[in-house]
Parts: C-alpha cells; sequence; structure tokens
C-alpha cells in the first residue's frame, strides 16, 4: 500500500465471502521462502539475507558459572541466492570473542575461513563478515560470550527464590540475540535450530523448543526447534527447576520452592489455551509451558515458543495477575506464528496480541474484567500519550537509528488493539474473528510489514459501504482517532464515584464499600486519587487498606508512585525493599523516574539503586542508568 494514498474502508454488513471460517484442520506447511520481505533493509541488522539467509542453527555450548561466560559454536545451515556466488556471510554480534570460523559445502569437510569484524556500535553492535569458500552452505563459527553480554542475566544463590544453586536466563528481544550468539538477528528471518547445552549437573536447562518435563537432570541438555521462528524467540534458563502439569498440554516449571504456589496461580492455563483455539485455530507449537523465573527479570513476560519466561510479581495468590498468562500465550498465534518483520512493525505483534488477549479473559473470566482491563489500558495510553513526541504515537514507527526498545510503549499494546475493536465493532465480531483467523493462517510462519496488513485488509475486509473507519489514520498519525472504541465499565464507573467522594470528605475510609473488589478496582480506585494528599489521609488510607503490605504488585507499585508523589514517609522502607527485590521494568522505570523529579528523590533513588543494580538484568541497568544519569557504581 502506498502511504501516501488515505485508505478508507467504509463498513456494512455484505462483507466479502473471502471472510468465511476457515477449517480448523487447515495447518500450512511453513514456508521455504519470504518473499514477502525480500526486499527492504532492516535497519536495526547488518545481515544481508537477501543474499544469504541462515535456515538453520545448531548449537553448542557449555554453560561457566564461573567465568560467566557461554563458549562453543555456532553451525549456520545457508540458502544462498541465484548471483550471490561471491557474496560473504554477514551476521549480527555484539561483544563476541570469535576464535576462529570455518565453512564446508553440503557433508564436505569443514575449511578455515577468512573472517572480520567491523566496527562496533553502540546499539547494533558489529557485523561479522565472513568469506565462504565455493558454494558453501554451512557454516561453524567458535566463540564466547562476554561477561556483560546484554541477553544474560548471571545470578548467584542469594539473588534465587531457593538460594542454593546459580541461576542464568536469556532475554533476546529485541537485537540481544547477537550478544550470545552470531546469526541474523533481524525478525525477518525465520530459522529453525537445535541445540546442546551443558551445565552443572545438579541443575536443569530449558529452551524455547521441545522440553521433555520428565528428563532427570543431566550434564547435557539437547533441545529441538521444528518451526521457524525469529531469532528473538531464541531464549535458555539454566537453574534447580521443577516441573508441575497444568494439563494434557500445558504445565509450569518454577523453582521449588514457589513451584505448587505457581501451579495454583496459573491453574487456569490449559482453559485459556482451549478458548483461543475456539477463537483462532489451533495452536501449532506442540506443549505450551510457562518457566517461573527469578524477580530480576525485566519483563512480565515473554513470548518464547513453547516455554513462556514470566515474572514471579504476578503470583498474588488470587489469579488477578494472570491477563500476562493469556497475554504470551495470544503470542502464539500473534507474533510467533506471525511475526513483525521489523522492529517498526512492532504493532503487528503487540497490537493483535492484546486485542487476542481481551478476547481470552473474557471468554475465561467473562466481559465484565475484560472491559475493566481495557478501561485500564486505555488510561494508561492517554497519560502516556500526554508525554510522547507525537513521532512516537504513531503505529508503524520510525525507528531507524535508535534501539527498539524506544518503540516498547503502550502505543503498540493498546492503540494498536483499540485499532483492531475499531474494525470489530464496525464489520461484527462473527466477520471479524474469520478475518483475523485467516489472517493468522494466510501469514503463518511467516515474517510481514504493516504493508503486507494493510494489503491484506484490503482485500479481504474491504467493498464495503457504511461508516468508515480510518485506517491510514490509525496506522501511520500520531494520536488516537476521535472515533476510537471507548470501553466502559459499570464497575470501575462505580469506584471512582467512591474515590471521589472520599478525595472531597464526603465519605471516611472505613466506609468505602469495597467487598468483592477486584485487583482493577482497586488499582482504578488508586488512581483515580488526585494529589496532593496529606501524610494524615495517605495514612487513613493505608490504616483501612494495608496498601503499603499489599501482596499484589501491581496495586503495591501504585501505591508507593503515589507515596513518593505525596511524600508519605510511611512508605519509604517498602519502597526500597521493592525496588531491591523487583526487577521488574514497568515497575522501576515509573518509580525512579518519580523519585528523580526532586533533588531529595533523586539522591534517595541513587542510595537505593546502588544496593539494586547488581541484581538487575542488563536490560533494567539500562534503563535506570539513563533516568539518574548513573556514571559509574562509585560516583552517580
Amino acid at each position: 500500500m502506498n502511504h501516501s494514498m488515505p485508505l478508507i474502508l467504509l463498513l456494512s454488513a455484505g462483507l466479502l465471502a473471502a471472510c468465511a471460517l476457515p477449517s480448523q484442520q487447515s495447518q500450512p506447511e511453513p514456508p521455504k521462502s519470504q518473499s514477502l520481505i525480500a526486499s527492504g533493509k532492516d535497519p536495526h541488522s547488518y545481515s544481508n539475507p537477501e543474499q544469504i539467509k541462515v535456515r538453520h542453527l545448531d548449537l553448542d555450548l557449555r554453560v561457566s558459572f564461573e567465568s560467566k561466560t557461554l563458549e562453543g559454536r555456532a553451525t549456520l545451515v545457508l540458502d544462498r541466492a541465484p548471483g550471490s556466488d561471491t557474496a560473504p556471510l554477514v551476521l549480527d554480534t555484539h561483544d563476541l570473542k570469535i576464535a576462529r570460523v570455518e565453512s564446508a559445502e553440503g557433508s564436505g569437510t569443514f575449511r578455515s575461513s577468512p573472517f572480520k569484524l567491523g566496527a562496533p556500535d553502540k546499539i547494533l553492535g558489529a557485523p561479522l563478515e565472513i568469506s565462504l569458500f565455493g558454494k558453501a552452505d554451512r557454516v561453524r563459527i567458535f566463540y564466547s560470550t562476554s561477561p556483560a553480554a546484554a541477553a544474560l542475566q548471571w545470578l548467584s544463590p542469594a539473588q534465587t527464590a531457593g538460594k542454593r544453586h546459580p541461576f542464568l536466563f536469556s532475554q533476546s528481544q529485541a537485537i540481544y540475540a547477537r550478544t550470545w550468539i552470531p546469526l541474523q538477528d533481524t525478525p525477518s528471518v525465520r530459522l529453525t535450530y537445535t541445540a546442546a547445552v551443558r551445565v552443572p549437573r545438579e541443575l536443569r536447562a530449558l529452551m524455547s523448543a521441545e522440553n521433555d518435563p520428565q528428563q532427570p537432570r543431566s550434564s547435557t541438555y539437547h533441545f529441538r526447534m521444528t518451526q521457524p521462528i525469529p531469532s528473538y524467540l531464541i531464549a535458555f534458563a539454566v537453574g534447580d527447576l521443577d516441573f508441575r502439569p497444568l494439563g494434557k498440554r500445558t504445565g509450569v516449571y518454577a523453582e521449588p520452592v514457589i513451584a505448587d504456589r505457581a501451579a495454583k496461580e496459573f491453574e487456569d492455563t490449559e482453559q485459556m489455551l482451549a478458548a483461543t483455539e475456539a477463537l483462532y485455530g489451533p495452536y501449532r507449537w506442540g506443549r505450551y509451558d510457562l518457566l517461573v523465573l527469578p524477580p530480576s527479570f525485566p519483563y512480565g513476560g515473554m513470548e518464547n515458543p513453547r516455554l513462556t519466561f514470566a515474572t514471579p510479581t504476578i503470583i498474588a495468590g488470587d489469579k488477578s495477575l494472570v491477563s500476562l498468562v493469556a497475554h504470551e500465550l495470544a503470542h502464539s498465534w500473534s507474533g510467533n506464528l506471525v511475526t513483525n518483520a521489523t522492529w517498526s512493525d512492532f504493532w503487528l505483534n503487540e497490537g493483535f496480541t492484546t486485542y487476542v488477549t481481551h478476547r481470552i479473559i473474557e471468554a475465561v473470566y467473562g466481559p465484565q474484567r475484560s472491559a475493566m482491563e481495557q478501561v485500564l489500558d486505555r488510561q494508561e495510553l492517554l497519560g502516556l500519550m500526554k508525554t510522547l513526541p507525537a513521532a512516537d504515537q504513531i503505529l508503524h514507527i520510525d525507528l531507524a537509528g535508535r534501539n527498539p526498545e524506544e518503540g516498547v510503549t503502550e502505543v503498540p499494546y493498546v492503540k494498536g488493539a483499540l485499532f483492531l475493536r475499531h474494525l470489530e465493532q464496525a464489520v461484527g465480531r462473527a466477520r471479524f474473528d474469520a478475518f483475523v483467523q485467516g489472517y493468522f493462517d494466510h501469514f503463518a510462519f511467516q515474517s510481514i510489514r504493516t504493508a503486507d496488513f494493510a494489503n491484506y485488509l484490503q482485500q479481504h475486509l474491504a467493498g464495503l459501504h457504511s461508516t468508515p473507519v480510518p485506517v491510514d489514520e490509525w496506522i501511520y498519525q500520531p494520536g488516537i482517532p476521535t472515533s476510537a472504541p471507548q470501553p466502559v465499565s459499570d464497575a470501575l464507573a462505580a469506584v471512582e464515584k467512591q474515590a471521589e467522594q472520599w478525595f472531597s470528605g464526603q465519605l471516611p475510609a472505613s466506609q468505602i464499600e469495597t467487598s468483592g473488589w477486584s485487583y482493577h478496582e482497586w488499582q482504578h480506585f488508586l488512581r483515580s486519587l488526585q494529589s496532593p494528599l496529606s501524610a494524615a489521609r495517605m495514612a487513613q488510607l493505608d490504616a483501612a487498606f494495608h496498601f503499603s503490605q499489599s501482596g499484589n504488585a501491581e496495586i503495591l507499585q501504585q501505591w508507593l508512585l503515589m507515596a513518593i508523589r505525596n511524600d508519605y514517609a510511611p512508605a519509604n522502607a517498602k519502597l526500597e525493599e521493592f525496588l531491591v527485590g523487583v526487577g521488574r521494568r514497568k515497575f522501576l522505570k515509573p518509580l525512579y523516574s518519580e523519585l528523580a523529579k526532586t533533588p531529595i528523590g533523586r539522591k534517595r533513588a541513587q542510595s537505593i539503586y546502588r544496593k539494586a543494580r547488581p541484581g538487575y538484568h542488563p536490560i533494567a541497568v539500562a534503563t535506570i542508568d539513563a533516568i539518574l544519569n548513573w556514571k559509574n557504581p562509585g560516583n552517580p
């Protein structure tokens, strides 16, 4: 689609027959080529897949907790385009130590190949250029990682729940796979992989691949991922881990001391999986398991195929935060099955996934809970829009020359979901569900660009005459269209009314009717309270509802934000405990940012950060370093 030409969908009941519900048995084979993304360059990769494309990776790595490094080899199987006989293979790396490189043709013998590392870039790392012999279609790279690799976090026993064994995990999204594997680190390239991971015998290794829950502890674990995935979904973890089944195809891995709690919290996972299949067709990845990581994990969850990585902060004891599980599960269709080809197309992953998440929650927990979550999401988006520059309010965001992390805001998630909700409301749910399932089937195991989606949308949800949906405005313009859906929740409206009554002094805290409130209602109550509040009024709330002792991390973080804004000293100890004990960036960034707004707060933040920083993942460290202008550990 030409971006300069407006695309308006005129919507009515008379949809094209192309929207008919596809067969449940339709499971197209992964394509051998990816013509959709053959043209155009990913600005976040040095690689040259238009000439030589990696189609399979075989890893053989040894994990050393002593040196905090991975050492071994990566063997790449290549597809070479016609006319590329003299082209070098260009891979992405970041702080990798390359020992030697070899190449071979077919089943022939490997021979040493000349290689060179280019000049390093702070964001992109350095290109690895390999000269191939003849028609070589296999390359073997012997290498080791840096102890400071951005994708990897090495935890001491004291930083784990069990306190007995060390722990290691990876986080490859967005462009961090290159810090532990030399490869084409772009979501436009999909590859299968196998791996052998050598670890201390007392620990278990897991990967985003086929995992055997019954496998006994061993010094070497073997893995296989037969479906092609982008590099950012290659993941692994090593630790003292137990398994608990949740259903025939689902289960959870966690440290032994929290495994039972995790299993209880996530016991609805199999039901979520069945609900999603009923909406959008079969689950195509075999098993769906979760891995609960230590608290330093910088995200809520990561949708690594077959094995979602999850933060322990969602274990609230009442399933109130399991929408995160629904979100990561939804990625099995939107993101893992159909993937953004560049990080400028990130909304194709997250907008679809957020929309599907709301549908899963509605199917499993009812429309009232889904409505509340949509209202809260939109509330967060509107607040963010007030602070973002116009260029960052666009779904198809320009990230050239920037770290892709800068595009990870509520915009691709919530604005993207609102756009899809707008389409659903305009054409009707049944027709839109058929369109979405057809979209997943059509692009299964492919990486696509926004233009590919827009073209498919025009072909399969167009030819209509009624209410216009401004597609170009949604995708390519800042802000939210005035015609956007506005989710409504009667339950949250009632909460807001009581919050206003308490704030104005009409209603004492002891008389606020909170029986049966969900986490969403508690969170909305706190968000509805304006600042400033006196210490006495904060204390009144704390005495009535014990917010400073909340076991729900979302509620606690909201309360701690209020405590900072209102200088509520009794929460100071809890604030420090929270910031030192939790590494989830969603929580850290707002709290440190709020502290940094005043000289006294900044000093407190630096003092706390000095203690907390060694326990944070490198991704979180980079974020908080920037907020506090952290120069070095001894002299912020």
